[in-house]
C-alpha cells in the first residue's frame, strides 16, 4: 500500500472530469458477464472508496445493473466513469487519469468466467502508435 494519491481524469469528450483520492494503485480486472457485456472485455478497476468527486455531473447518465452495484457513463461520448457498490464504493476505469504511472494489474475476478478468446498472459503482436499513426494517418488525434 502506498501513500494517498490524487489523480485528476476526464471522460473523451472532456465534459466529465474526476478527481480520486486513493491509496491503493492495485488494477483489477472482472470478467463477469455484465462487465463484458457493458465494455465488450474485462472491466478495469481501480479501487477509489467513496473519496471520487466530479465536474460536469449533470452529463453523467447511471444504469442499476444489479442489486450491488450502479454504472456511471458520459451521456455525450459514452465514457465508463465508474462501476459503484451499494455502499457507495467507486471502481474508476484507470484509463481515465491523466497519470497511470505506478498502477499495477493485480488480480482478475470472475475468473471462471472469462472468455477463452482473450488472457493477460497470451502472447501477443503488440503493434505500437508509431506503427499505427504511420499506417493509418486518420487516427493522429487517438492520444
Amino acid at each position: 500500500m502506498s501513500d494517498k494519491q490524487n489523480r485528476q481524469g476526464a471522460c473523451l469528450c472532456g465534459a466529465i472530469t474526476l478527481t480520486a483520492e486513493f491509496d491503493k494503485t492495485d488494477v483489477g480486472a472482472c470478467h463477469c458477464p455484465t462487465c463484458i457485456k457493458w465494455s465488450g472485455g474485462p472491466l478495469m478497476e481501480l479501487e477509489c472508496g467513496s473519496r471520487v468527486q466530479f465536474k460536469g455531473e449533470q452529463h453523467i447518465q447511471t444504469y442499476a445493473s444489479s442489486n450491488y452495484a450502479t454504472r456511471g457513463f458520459c451521456k455525450i461520448c459514452g465514457s465508463h466513469l465508474f462501476i459503484k457498490d451499494k455502499h457507495s464504493n467507486y471502481g474508476v476505469p484507470p484509463g481515465l487519469f491523466d497519470n497511470s504511472a505506478g498502477l499495477k494489474l493485480n488480480r482478475q475476478v470472475f475468473f471462471d468466467k472469462k472468455p477463452t478468446y482473450y488472457g493477460f498472459s497470451n502472447k501477443t503482436v503488440n503493434i505500437d502508435s508509431d506503427y499505427i499513426y504511420q499506417h493509418h494517418p486518420e487516427t493522429l488525434d487517438v492520444k
